[in-house]
């Protein structure tokens, strides 16, 4: 076994970025390794319960409870955040750590202090992506697009001019695109599967290690109902849930199939005397322990999140995948391509269609051999082990 070490953790404070690492963590820690993990108070406890030592700071960013809105509309709107927080934040971590630094660095995708910090401090750095990664050609097909007008706005200038100005001040003369979206090792926490152009990513830079679950049993269990022949689940996971209008659909869709038993999970930002009637053999929640319905569940209707992804497979669960946001898109067109999914978009996401993509999903049979094809080449991936085994193996010797 390698010595033990210090390997620091750096992420912000988001569901969607910090659930994926914490297997990984107390994973590291069980193997005997001192882990701190830099994170806003809001994920202190949960961090906490890996058994790492939580280094907190404050961030500036929208919090997970906050209205997606705060996010704004435009790229510029999304990323803006993520550097004035990144110079803000830094700060503070040099002084967390100061006498205090680690052997190894891991950092969630969205972490640009950790590279900073590697750097200054002369340790490998390894990120921990949560979602798909930059294949060979992804700056020409997807990115180049992407910023072709924002790149044109004063705005957008102002926006590169500060990011390489940060990184010049801390010895960094990375343009920020690569800086961002190109790290020097990189483990992938999702399945190969839900990657675009699997066989045109890096695998000497990137190495999939596929879903690290872990057990939930803490989180609580769920019962199916006696009866119950069919179980939907639908989720538009933790953030981009203020979506009466398409749960009220969700309802007419599934509230009058027989035999059909429905959980509605609503979040935060939707009250349930904002759905109007609810049928009898449905159950409406602000919360549910996902992959305890999911092991029982015939369906899945979900925003595509990487981690709802990842689970729908894990569980070989049949997935509607109705995205909001950012990645989701893509992840929706990925399980369609899989065979395993129907893309709607949200427009399009009305009764009848939910309900006829329903029907065609849940008995097709070839539907339920490519899940388990899936399945079985994501149980071949190594999980959190694995994840554990590569992260030691960049230890610096001595």
């Amino acid at each position: 076994m390698p010595t033990r070490a210090h390997i620091a953790m750096f992420s912000v404070a988001a569901h969607g970025h910090v659930n994926p690492s914490l297997e990984v963590i107390r994973e590291l820690v069980a193997r005997g390794h001192r882990v701190t993990y830099a994170i806003p108070p809001v994920f202190a406890e949960k961090v906490a319960e890996t058994g790492a030592e939580v280094k907190p700071w404050h961030s500036t960013l929208p919090s997970p409870d906050d209205d997606p809105s705060a996010w704004g509309s435009t790229l510029l709107d999304n990323v803006e955040p993520f550097l004035n927080d990144a110079i803000q934040a830094l700060p503070q971590l040099i002084e967390a750590y100061r006498g205090d630094e680690p052997d190894l660095v891991l950092h969630d995708i969205t972490s640009y202090p950790a590279r900073v910090l590697a750097h200054r401090w002369g340790v490998p750095a390894i990120s921990l992506s949560p979602n798909l990664v930059a294949w060979e050609g992804y700056e020409e097909e997807v990115a180049e697009p992407l910023w072709a007008e924002p790149r044109k706005t004063e705005r957008g200038r102002a926006y590169y001019a500060r990011f390489e100005a940060w990184l010049a001040e801390n010895g960094i003369s990375l343009h920020p695109d690569p800086f961002a979206g190109r790290p020097d090792r990189s483990l992938v926490l999702i399945p190969r599967a839900l990657q675009p152009h699997a066989d045109r990513v890096d695998e000497k830079v990137h190495s999939f290690v596929g879903a690290c679950q872990g057990d939930r049993s803490a989180q609580g269990g769920w019962e199916r109902p006696a009866g119950a022949e069919k179980v939907v689940l639908v989720s538009l996971g933790s953030a981009f849930t203020k979506q009466a209008a398409f749960y009220r659909e969700c309802l007419e869709a599934f509230g009058a199939l027989p035999g059909w038993h429905t959980v509605l999970q609503i979040g935060r930002h939707v009250r349930p005397d904002e759905l109007g009637e609810v049928p009898a053999n449905v159950e409406v929640r602000s919360w549910v322990p996902q992959l305890a319905i999911l092991r029982q569940a015939d369906l899945f209707v979900t925003h595509a999140g990487a981690g709802g992804s990842q689970e729908g497979l894990a569980t070989s669960t049949p997935m509607i995948a109705v995205p909001q946001a950012v990645d989701q898109f893509g992840n929706a067109d990925m399980l369609q391509g899989l065979g395993v999914a129907r893309h709607l978009p949200m427009e399009e996401a009305t009764a009848g269609n939910l309900r006829a993509a329903a029907l065609a999903l849940v008995d097709d049979p070839e539907v339920s051999r490519r899940l388990k094809d899936i399945r079985a080449a994501m149980a071949e991936e190594g999980g959190t082990r694995r994840a554990a085994d590569l992260i030691e193996a960049e230890l610096p010797a001595g």
